[in-house]
C-alpha cells in the first residue's frame, strides 16, 4: 500500500491509497465515519480529472482543529482493532 498526499489544510485531506479497491476503502471509510471527529468521510477510484480507473482517492474533514492526518491514523487503528477481535473469535470458534 503506498500513501500520497493530495490535498491538505487544517481540517481536510484527500489523500491517494495505492493498490487498494472497494473493499478496504468501505471498511475504511465506515471507521472513519464513526471516529467522533470525523465530519465527512468519502473515496472515489475514477476522479473526473483522471482520465480513467485511478487508486482510490480518500477525502476526509474533520471537526475544527483537528488535524486529519491524526484523525486518519486513529481510524486506521480501529479497522486494525476490529480486525484482530475476529481473528481471535475465528480462531476461538475453529
Amino acid at each position: 500500500m503506498e500513501l500520497r498526499v493530495i490535498d491538505k489544510t487544517d481540517e481536510e485531506l484527500r489523500i491517494e491509497i495505492g493498490g487498494e479497491d472497494h473493499t478496504f476503502m468501505n471498511v475504511l471509510k465506515g471507521e472513519l465515519l464513526e471516529t467522533e471527529s470525523i465530519t465527512a468521510a468519502t473515496y472515489d477510484v475514477n476522479p473526473e480529472q483522471s482520465g480513467g480507473q485511478t487508486d482510490p482517492v480518500l477525502s476526509i474533514k474533520t471537526e475544527d482543529g483537528v488535524d486529519p492526518l491524526d484523525a486518519l491514523a486513529e481510524a486506521a487503528r480501529g479497522v486494525q482493532d476490529t480486525a484482530d477481535a475476529f481473528t481471535d473469535a475465528y480462531e476461538a470458534a475453529i
